[in-house]
């Protein structure tokens, strides 16, 4: 049987370093968002990516994802495929230590439904 991962919300994972890479659609979406033109946002919340090949979220000096303040999200509502695909679609080394998601033994099924719920996504379970 599939182990289905509910979020929390302890934000463990806003806390990693590394890079939130954004996908086609996701600067405007969160740039409304926040009240922000495009170019404004770009500007002043995002850099390029490690390979250069797309723009990525800033980071707080400590590696945490800088729309993080304290334990919430300031775009929640629109973050970004890589935030909603986690913890169930990818993960990071070390992520069991530090996520407080909550496994759950569902069938191959209700995995789907959960995933398509949770990220927006059909996959196939695992």
């Amino acid at each position: 049987m599939p182990i289905f991962l509910e979020c929390d919300r302890c934000t463990a994972c806003c806390r990693w370093p590394g890079q939130v890479r954004l996908a086609e659609g996701e600067v405007e979406r969160i740039a409304a968002h926040v009240g922000m033109a495009v170019e404004e946002f770009i500007q002043n919340h995002t850099r390029l990516t490690h390979r250069r090949d797309g723009l990525a979220l800033l980071d707080q000096a400590s590696g945490a994802c800088a729309w993080l303040a304290g334990d919430e999200c300031r775009i929640n509502p629109v973050k970004p495929q890589q935030c909603r695909d986690f913890p169930n679609l990818w993960t990071f080394p070390g992520a069991a230590e530090v996520c407080r998601a909550k496994p759950v033994e569902v069938s191959p099924e209700e995995w789907q439904a959960r995933v398509r719920a949770a990220t927006g996504r059909d996959v196939a379970s695992r």
